[in-house]
Order: structure tokens, then C-alpha cells, then sequence
């Protein structure tokens, strides 16, 4: 049998080796934890921080952190939410959205490299592959639930 653990381990340690200093966008050195912030709020329309930090599995005080450091990078705007003044509401910045841009295509080369690796059925393949992964992992109740869209 395969050792299934081990091609984690190994998959987890090459995207961790890619993404250890992350991003450095415009002078700006990105952490992973904020790039998987800036990800999240840009894919989502108007989140409140505690959608966020549930999606990202995180703690709300060390997200909360998190934030303010993107707030005082200029990445990321908090506002009162306009009918619940105990919820704040994230938003990228200009500078956001283009530092996001700029993560998301350094991210794109990386994965189009690896996969001009394979021919077009291994490429279809994986993608079908981590697809299948992902929605069992979401059903599976023993560990890493993510809430679901």
C-alpha cells in the first residue's frame, strides 16, 4: 500500500517550501498566513472577519492580528458592518486587490510549470483527482471542515 501520509507530507513541504517567505509584491514581503487572508477576502463579497476566520480555520484573536498587520500595510480595509455595528467588514484596498493579483499569478506560473510536467490526461487527471479530494475531505467529519460555501 502506499504510504499516503508520506506524499502528503512530502506535497505539504514543497508548497510550505514555495510559500515560507510567500510573496514579496511591490516591496512588500507577504507572510502565508496574509496571502491565504488576501485570498479569502477577495474571493468572497463583503465577508465579516469571523466568515474569514472561520474559513481559514483560524482563531479570531490570532486572525485578528493577522489583519490589523495587512490594515497597517494598507492591504486591507475594516469597516462597522451598516446593520450590525458589532461586525466588521473586510475589504481590499486598491493596493490589495493589486498585491492579491500579483500573489494569485506568481502562484498560476508556479502551477502551470508543474503541471508542463505532464501531458494534457495526467494535468486533467490531478485536477480531477484533488477535486474528488477536496469534497471528501469537506464530508469527512474527523478533521479540517471547512464551512462550505
Amino acid at each position: 500500500m502506499e504510504d499516503l501520509r508520506g506524499l502528503f507530507q512530502i506535497m505539504t513541504r514543497r508548497f510550505g517550501f514555495l510559500n515560507k517567505n510567500c510573496c514579496s509584491v511591490g516591496g512588500i514581503d507577504i507572510s502565508l498566513a496574509q496571502s491565504h487572508i488576501l485570498y479569502e477576502i477577495d474571493r468572497s463579497h463583503r465577508p465579516s472577519m469571523q466568515q474569514v476566520a472561520e474559513a481559514l480555520g483560524t482563531d479570531i484573536t490570532t486572525f485578528s492580528r493577522q489583519v490589523q498587520s495587512l490594515i497597517r500595510l494598507n492591504l486591507v480595509a475594516k469597516t462597522p458592518d451598516s446593520s450590525d455595528k458589532r461586525v466588521y467588514i473586510l475589504s481590499l484596498t486598491t493596493e490589495g486587490k493589486f498585491v492579491a493579483a500579483a500573489i494569485d499569478q506568481q502562484m498560476n506560473t508556479y502551477l502551470n510549470e508543474v503541471f508542463s510536467h505532464m501531458n494534457e490526461f495526467e494535468k486533467d487527471t490531478v485536477i480531477r483527482s484533488l477535486k474528488l479530494l477536496v469534497g471528501a475531505m469537506e464530508k469527512s467529519g474527523t478533521c479540517c471542515a471547512v464551512p462550505r460555501e
